[in-house]
């Protein structure tokens, strides 16, 4: 079955269905004890969703204490240095905690005390949904309990920091790769013990439904407010749209609001160092259907059928599998799902540095990447990438590992303020600087 952005107009009302499917993909596979858990946070979920109590409060909160609607920012320096298409970024970097997670987290915590819980258990593998889930458990006055791999904790020691500053409790996991999958298996073996006084928060549209659904509704505010925005920006829809794909909770918020659009739409996964099994965490490109987690979606599979180890320089890309919608999307052909390299990635970080002033988060740079190849292969348009987040958490970890930008093949420093200059006409004292 092939769906055109026309197939859509009902699409929110159909999918998922009643148990949690898109198409085949997604539903819940759990234990029989955490089925009437589920149950409840489903039950709760589809009363206050239709709730103007609720739906009012969540606007507050955007609006006050995460600082939305966030904006659309033409990249007019790294666009004109590339060719004529233009890039747009949608700044979720600006969003308060400088990443989209806040989005759901925000949603959730309140489901929670809707509820009448007393913690929020989540994993984390970049640390931006643990600094989002801790700054939620603290504004509502609840609990946290954060699980991250030792490998991820070393890279991201800034947001494990942040993390403890708000309160939260954040647990090592020393097993296996000692990254994301093993952080979920960890929170999840957790919320198995403590269901009755705690919500299990999940980071991204993966997880048993309603898990999906939910985070997707509560990100599509990024969607709809860049819809919009772009419209009033240049009076037209952009040619394109692009977005990360580890999980997948920022890019189908920002792609839902477009699916009736004529636009084409990205997904960017993360090729890491090569298509060798192992080297990689692009699950769409390589994986077959299989079960993780608690549903079912694309999933990389070792010769056993048992998840694959992954890989990628983005810690929060590095997941063996990836939204039950995201598959749905790409079996019916409306999504197109790429890779892009843990090189094309920082050099398109570095570039946005440069270029722009704007330091991006490592995951972000993915979908950047994907953005500056789409821009160099068109002549004209636009294409409008989901900056989903801020590169504080990553400075130091990319610092140590590649250095300042000046290395070959990398925009450097001098390069970039000659090229300003000689653009706009600054002369040779800005060369000077």
């Amino acid at each position: 079955m092939n769906m055109t952005y026309k197939d859509f107009d009902r699409y929110l009302k159909d999918y998922p269905n009643k148990e949690g499917f898109f198409g085949p993909y997604g539903g819940q596979y759990l234990p029989d004890e955490l089925v009437p858990a589920f149950k409840e946070i489903d039950d709760a979920y589809e009363t206050i969703c239709h709730s103007a109590k609720f739906i009012n409060e969540l606007r507050r909160i955007r609006k006050e204490f995460q600082g939305r609607p966030t904006p659309v920012y033409h990249c007019e320096r790294l666009s004109n240095y590339l060719g004529k298409c233009q890039i747009y970024l949608k700044r979720e970097d600006l969003n308060h905690t400088g990443a989209h997670k806040l989005n759901h987290c925000m949603g959730e915590g309140l489901l929670a005390k809707y509820m009448g819980k007393k913690k929020l258990i989540a994993e984390t593998g970049a640390g931006q949904h643990g600094v989002a889930l801790a700054t939620a458990a603290a504004y509502f006055g609840l609990e946290c309990d954060i699980y991250m791999g030792e490998v991820d904790i070393a890279k991201q020691a800034p947001n494990v920091t942040r993390m403890k500053l708000l309160g939260a409790r954040v647990i090592p996991v020393s097993k296996g790769l000692k990254t994301l999958k093993e952080a979920v298996d960890a929170a999840f073996e957790a919320y198995l013990n403590e269901y009755k006084d705690a919500i299990y928060c999940i980071g991204s549209a993966v997880g048993p439904h309603p898990f999906p659904k939910m985070v997707r509704d509560f990100q599509s505010i990024v969607g709809i407010e860049a819809r919009e925005q772009f419209l009033e920006m240049t009076g037209n829809l952009p040619d394109a749209i692009a977005a990360c794909v580890g999980g997948g909770s920022n890019a189908i918020g920002l792609f839902v609001p477009f699916l009736g659009d004529p636009v084409d739409i990205y997904g960017v996964e993360p090729l890491g160092k090569g298509a060798k099994l192992g080297d990689n965490a692009a699950s769409m490109t390589f994986g077959k259907p299989g079960i993780l987690h608690g549903f079912q979606s694309y999933l990389l599979q070792d010769e056993d059928g048992n998840p694959a180890p992954v890989y990628s320089v983005a810690s929060g890309l590095d997941y063996p599998s990836v939204g039950p919608e995201h598959a749905f999307l790409h079996d019916v052909g409306r999504i197109n799902y790429v890779s892009v390299s843990d090189d094309e990635a920082m050099d398109a970080f570095y570039k946005l540095c440069r270029l722009e002033g704007i330091i991006p988060a490592v995951e972000s740079s993915h979908a950047l990447a994907y953005a500056i190849r789409y821009a160099k292969e068109h002549e004209t348009g636009s294409i409008l990438v989901n900056l989903s987040g801020r590169g504080d958490k990553d400075m130091d970890f990319v610092v140590e590992k590649f250095g300042l930008g000046n290395d070959d093949g990398i925009l450097k420093e001098e390069s970039a303020k000659e090229f300003v200059a000689d653009k706009y006409g600054l002369g040779d004292s800005f060369k000077e600087i």
